[in-house]
């Protein structure tokens, strides 16, 4: 996949872990009727979009930890929780591993295409012996000043 692909993919399970935190805690699975207060859980996925969108390669290595924050949400309360609220927290982990592995793969491409590419060797060829150590050594190994 390209950087384009990986970072619309990254964005787009932003996008769909913020709708689904809004509607399943606002509408779909509440834990208290009137419980909006854990719906702002969100928050900081809405604060992350400006950054991933234009591609911030320190954004995702931060957000690289923070999505991880939701995986574990979404894996406690799928073992914890009955009904459709284990359901949405299963929906919530796949999202967020889906974020957590597009994460990866975009900076792994992004340091890979901003480092220098090393010389190519032949596989069986040796490296070129280093230049041998002119200086004077005494007995002990150590290098003598020259006076």
């Amino acid at each position: 996949m390209s950087t384009v692909a990986l970072r619309q993919l990254v964005v787009g399970s932003f996008i769909a872990l913020i709708a689904l935190g809004l509607a399943w805690e606002l509408w779909l699975a509440p834990l208290r009727p009137g419980a909006w207060l854990l719906s702002l859980k969100v928050a900081p996925l809405v604060l992350a979009l400006p950054a991933l969108r234009s591609g911030r390669v320190r954004a995702f290595q931060g957000w690289s930890m923070g999505v991880l924050a939701y995986l574990c949400e979404g894996a406690v309360r799928a073992a914890s929780d009955h009904g459709p609220s284990a359901l949405l927290a299963l929906l919530e982990a796949a999202l967020a591993l889906l974020a957590f592995t597009g994460i990866l793969l975009y900076v792994r491409r992004m340091r890979r295409d901003a480092s220098p590419r090393a010389p190519l060797r032949a596989p069986g060829r040796p490296r070129a012996p280093a230049a041998p150590d002119r200086r004077a050594r005494d007995a002990s190994g150590a290098r003598r000043e020259d006076r």
